[in-house]
């Protein structure tokens, strides 16, 4: 079925709340544990039709943003889900608790009720209020950062446009773009500083009511982390800071003798030629057509995908006034549909939702079409962001449909925007640990402890006294940090999982790809260690696993490095 073709309706919340309690009820009066299946599984595919709505509803909503009708709709599904999170704990308590249960882990897998034991220490009915009140205040970001637009080169544009000129070969170009860009978060900064603080004592409160100091073990619990926590990710940015910062300087240094500047400005950081970085040919109808050859070309299996997709209006990717910011996949598990989101806009980056987002789609694609349980189609974020970061590099053949002549410029700049993303993710991570630490800090003192991990983990940057910038308050630029907090360490982990691809596909391109289905397939059966593991993958939070990628990938740019650099 076409996405537009799609029926929407606002599901009946209290019909759902009612539907619920028999199926809890009726499982606790259960007398044999195929009863009790039977409960949970009605219960799995009431929660499907809900979930198939609401993004249904989410996904029309950020397409324009400015509709009243979704923009309703995406608040009836704010206030509801933290409502019905109290009958759903309440049936996952059941299970956990059944005189049955051998029989149900048996049935299930004991990584189900080990997501269960997480779900049941991150809720309580009384968080729902504050549950409600945090889904309101990311709207309201999401609706600010959506309608924020810029007076440039003639035009009025929404930020995303900007992006090719924030990469233009003409430095005061780019400059000028990225003032641009400072004025206009400048101009809203009360209101973005408001909300984060609203935000961060928000979620703070919300851990302190489940015994918490904080919200940092609510934040890794509600991203379903099982098989690490705190003490592994500092290890984790140890490493980085110590054994990657150190390879990506020199990257860097590399950089700015190629493009022939005396310092590196932000406004210098992602433009990586003197004439220019590389661009995608044609109209944002051939790089789709682009992108539909080179992945019935890669393989059957994303042959099959793709044309899916493709015939089913599966993504909408143009830039538009209203439209939501950034880029993302989700899926309308009723259809089996995944579903791309994005913003084009004439750069190299719309290739990258064609790799990075359809890499989602297809672990999406792959699950929803196999039989594993619903509740284990999807494995932790940082094992979906494997999903699409390898699939970056695994496209790598057919990066020529795109490019042509540039694609070596294209491959050289995508391993470097790969590997100095890291320490910046990194970055992220760490600031939000101490926001959540220091919920009390005054704006101005936040965007000092920005400062601090930029030297830290950026030292070759300058933000050349730009507003915004300047006053290191462009975090505030970052979606995940408002929206999806904690969240972007799991890109970096992703990354190293993503180069130990590459290398293998730079020697064996079978190999690799085969490494990778059996990655995608196993979908949420096995925490990310035990996927790592499976394919043997080393685990990036090993001792010694960055220094033994970082030294690889630094050869790699070397010996593929312009003969200009």
């Amino acid at each position: 079925m076409k996405f537009s073709e799609m029926p929407y309706s606002r599901p009946d919340l209290e019909a759902m709340k009612a539907n619920l309690t028999a199926c809890t009820e009726a499982f606790l009066a259960a007398e044999s544990a195929q009863e009790q299946i039977a409960q949970y599984d009605r219960v799995t595919d009431l929660s499907v039709e809900f979930n198939t709505m609401g993004s249904l509803a989410n996904a029309r909503h950020t397409i324009d943003t400015r509709d009243e009708f979704y923009d309703a709709e995406s608040t009836f599904f704010d206030e509801s889900w933290p409502q019905l999170s109290v009958y759903f704990q309440r049936l996952n308590e059941a299970m956990l608790d059944s005189k049955f249960r051998p029989e149900l882990e048996a049935h299930y897998g004991s990584l189900l009720f080990l997501k269960l034991e997480i779900s049941r220490r991150s809720f309580k009915p009384e968080l729902v209020e504050l549950m409600q009140e945090e889904n309101r205040l990311t709207s309201r970001y999401q609706k600010l950062y959506a309608n924020m637009t810029v007076e440039f080169d003639g035009k009025t544009m929404p930020m995303p446009m900007l992006g090719k000129y924030k990469v233009s070969a003409d430095r005061a170009v780019r400059r000028a773009a990225y003032e641009a860009e400072g004025k206009a978060f400048d101009a809203n900064r009360a209101e973005l500083d408001e909300i984060y603080d609203k935000l961060v004592h928000n979620r703070n409160a919300q851990g302190r009511m489940l015994g918490y100091p904080n919200f940092i073990q609510l934040g890794y619990d509600r991203l379903g982390r099982n098989c690490y926590g705190q003490k592994e990710l500092a290890a984790f940015r140890d490493q980085i800071a110590n054994d990657l910062v150190p390879v990506i300087a020199e990257v860097k240094e590399a950089q700015r003798k190629r493009i022939g500047v005396d310092r590196l400005h932000i406004y210098d950081d992602k433009f990586r030629f003197p004439d220019g970085n590389p661009t995608p040919e044609g109209t944002a109808e051939e790089i789709l057509a682009a992108g539909r050859r080179m992945y019935e070309e890669l393989s059957p299996e994303t042959k099959e995908f793709i044309d899916f997709l493709y015939d089913n209006e599966l993504l909408d990717v143009l830039s538009r006034e209203g439209k939501a910011p950034g880029g993302y996949c989700t899926m309308f598990e009723k259809y089996k549909a995944p579903f791309i989101f994005s913003n084009f806009n004439g750069t190299a980056g719309d290739v990258d939702v064609l790799t990075h987002e359809a890499g989602h789609a297809f672990a999406f694609y792959r699950a929803m079409n196999s039989d594993i349980y619903p509740d284990l189609r999807e494995p932790t974020i940082e094992a979906c962001e494997c999903h699409s970061m390898s699939m970056e590099f695994l496209t790598q053949d057919y990066h020529k449909y795109f490019f042509g002549a540039q694609t070596a410029k294209y491959e050289l700049a995508h391993c470097e925007d790969s590997l100095d993303f890291i320490p910046y993710g990194c970055m992220v991570d760490e600031f939000q640990h101490l926001m959540y630490e220091n919920e009390d800090l005054t704006p101005d003192e936040r965007h000092g402890v920005w400062e601090k991990l930029e030297k830290k983990y950026r030292p070759w940057l300058s933000m050349d006294g730009l507003p915004f910038y300047g006053r290191y308050a462009h975090w505030q630029w970052k979606p995940h940090i408002y929206l999806n907090p904690l969240y972007y360490i799991d890109y970096c982990m992703a990354g190293t999982v993503a180069f130990q691809v590459w290398t293998l596909s730079l020697q064996d391109r079978k190999a690799a790809w085969e490494k990778y289905l059996a990655f995608v397939d196993q979908a949420g059966t096995k925490t990310f260690a035990d996927l790592c593991q499976s394919v043997g993958l080393r685990i990036p939070y090993e001792d010694g696993c960055i220094r033994e990628i970082g030294s690889g990938i630094r050869d790699w740019l070397k010996a593929h490095a312009p003969v200009e650099a």
